[in-house]
């Protein structure tokens, strides 16, 4: 069974708090469930040290705005 990818990891975050809270508290476990190359890693990674100084209540679009520039391209 193949793992998840970058788009279901996104949406996850967009629409599950808790999901999100937990990628910012650990973030290299949390993407171990997830198949990522290395740009992608690094996009998430990148987009999460951001998250850590962003209000909880606001993260959720944080992460949205970043990730939908990354997918995007």
């Amino acid at each position: 069974m193949q793992k998840p990818g970058m788009r279901e990891l996104v949406g996850r975050a967009m629409v599950d708090p808790e999901f999100l809270d937990t990628l910012v508290r650990a973030p290299e476990p949390t993407l171990a469930g997830y198949e990522l190359d290395d740009n992608e890693r690094a996009a998430v990674l990148q987009a999460v040290r951001r998250l850590v100084a962003t209000p909880p209540t606001r993260r959720s679009g944080a992460f949205q705005s970043a990730m939908v520039r990354r997918l995007a391209t």
